[in-house]
C-alpha cells in the first residue's frame, strides 16, 4: 500500500527531552502515530513505509538517542530510557496519547514506551522485536553481544554509516555508539510480567524468516489473551491484540514491506474494543 507520492515533512525540530536534544519530524494529518527506528538506523529509512502510513497518519517519526539527527549525549543508553524520551517528545508536542510502532531496537523502545507510560498509548505495533533477549535466534544473541567499537571502521563500509555520518551531528561519536549499543544489546531482558499488564491493543508483527524466532511472537500473543481459544463462528471470542506473521520477509526487509502498512492499517484504525 505505497503512497502515491513522498509525503514532505510538515515539522522538523529538536524537544529537550531529559538532557537531550530528541529529533521529531511530523508527516502528513489524522491520528498521530510514533514511529520508531531500528538500531543504528533513523526515521528516513523506513522509505516508502513512512510514506504509506502518512498518507493517512500523523506520523511522528524520532531519531533516538545516538541516532540520526539525535546526539549520544552523556547519558547512559537503554531502552528503558529512550521509552522515556518517546513520552518527553509526546508531551513537548502536546499529543496526550497517540499509537506507537516500532521496528527491532524501536520496537523494544516502543514496548518499554507502553510498558511505562501505558497512559500514553492507545494502540502498540511491535515489529520484529521479542519480549525476552532468548527470543531472539542464538546466532543474533551472539552478534548483539559482540557490537562494540572495534568495529567501528569495518562498519564504515555499511548503508548504516553511510546514513549515520550523513546526518549525524556529531560524527566522531560512532565507535561510542557501538560500544552503547554493544553493551545495551548484549544485557539480559524478559518483560513477559510486565507485558501481561498491558492495557491497550497490541499487533505483533514479525516475518517467517525473521532474526525472532516464531514461537517468541506465539509467547507474547499469549500474554496478551491470543492463542488460548477458538474465537466462534462470529469471531466474538478474539482477543483485542493480534499477531501476522508477513510471508517471506526476514529481518532486514519487513520494516519495507508493503505488506507491513497493508497489515498495520486495518488494526490502528479499527474501533478499540470495550
Amino acid at each position: 500500500m505505497p503512497a502515491s507520492s513522498p509525503v514532505a515533512p510538515s515539522r522538523t525540530g529538536l524537544a529537550p527531552v531529559n538532557g537531550l536534544q530528541i529529533y521529531f519530524e511530523i508527516r502528513g494529518t489524522g491520528e498521530p502515530l510514533v514511529l520508531l527506528h531500528g538500531g543504528l538506523g533513523a526515521v528516513e529509512m523506513f522509505g516508502p513505509t513512512l510514506d504509506a502510513l502518512a498518507a493517512h497518519r500523523q506520523v511522528i517519526g524520532i531519531d533516538l538517542q545516538g541516532h540520526g539527527h539525535t546526539a549520544l549525549g552523556d547519558r547512559p543508553m537503554s531502552l528503558e530510557a529512550m521509552a522515556d524520551d518517546v513520552d518527553g517528545v509526546l508531551a513537548y508536542l502536546k499529543i496526550p496519547t497517540a499509537d506507537v510502532m516500532g521496528y527491532s531496537m524501536g520496537g523494544a523502545v516502543a514496548l518499554q514506551t507502553a510498558i511505562r507510560h501505558p497512559a500514553r498509548v492507545r494502540k502498540l505495533v511491535a515489529v520484529s522485536v521479542p519480549i525476552k533477549r532468548t527470543g531472539w535466534y542464538p546466532e543474533i544473541q551472539q552478534g548483539m553481544g559482540m557490537v562494540s567499537a572495534a568495529a567501528a571502521e569495518p562498519m564504515k563500509h555499511t548503508p548504516m554509516y553511510e546514513l549515520y555520518a550523513r546526518i549525524a551531528p556529531r560524527v566522531e561519536d560512532w565507535p561510542v555508539l557501538l560500544d552503547r549499543m554493544g553493551q545495551m544489546m548484549g544485557a539480559d531482558y524478559d518483560w513477559s510480567a510486565d507485558a501481561a499488564k498491558l492495557p491497550m491493543p497490541v499487533m505483533i508483527v514479525i516475518g517467517d524468516a525473521d532474526a525472532v524466532m516464531p514461537a517468541a511472537a506465539l509467547e507474547l500473543f499469549g500474554l496478551l489473551g491470543g492463542a488460548r481459544r477458538d474465537a466462534g463462528w462470529d469471531g466474538a471470542g478474539r482477543p483485542a491484540s493480534q499477531l501476522a506473521i508477513l510471508p517471506g520477509r526476514t529481518h532486514y526487509d519487513i520494516f519495507v514491506a508493503p505488506a507491513l502498512v497493508a497489515t498495520v492499517l486495518p488494526f490502528l484504525d479499527a474501533p478499540a474494543a470495550k
